[in-house]
């Protein structure tokens, strides 16, 4: 697995790249002057815990003949403030489920995801608690 990185202003603005071409651009957000036009290093953490679990979610409800009609996550990272480097304590999902399948299976899917398979979370836990709550069809499971 490889990614090129490449500077696109005089500013903070970066071009990420995978080995497939597909491309992310990333930004300081935290910068006083001008606009931010891409995801912070630290957002783009963790929209890789959400496209991780997402993927392992599916896949684990796919073997059981099920396809979720929706899924969407909400992501939260909590970092320590004024520190250096400010790391991720804790990161919290809220992850939602539309579909025709029992509450245990959506359970089970995401719990496996974060106890067993998804390696972004897995290797964020060493430094942050990672906390997940499944709703599935509006209630909470």
């Amino acid at each position: 697995m490889e990614v090129s990185l490449e500077r696109i202003n005089e500013d903070y603005l970066f071009e990420v790249t995978n080995s497939n071409g597909h491309k992310v651009l990333l930004d300081n957000k935290s910068k006083t002057s001008g606009i931010v036009k891409g995801v912070s290093p630290m957002e783009l953490l963790l929209m890789g815990v959400a496209g991780c679990s997402a993927i392992d979610i599916v896949a684990i409800l796919n073997k059981q003949k099920i396809n979720p009609k929706v899924l969407k996550m909400e992501v939260k990272g909590h970092r320590f403030d004024n520190k250096v480097p400010s790391l991720f304590y804790q990161i919290d999902i809220l992850i939602h489920l539309e579909g025709d399948f029992a509450a245990e299976k959506a359970k089970r899917a995401a719990k496996l995801s974060y106890e067993k398979y998804c390696s972004v979370s897995k290797t964020l836990e060493a430094t942050a608690k990672i906390y997940h709550r499944v709703i599935l069809n509006g209630k909470e499971v």
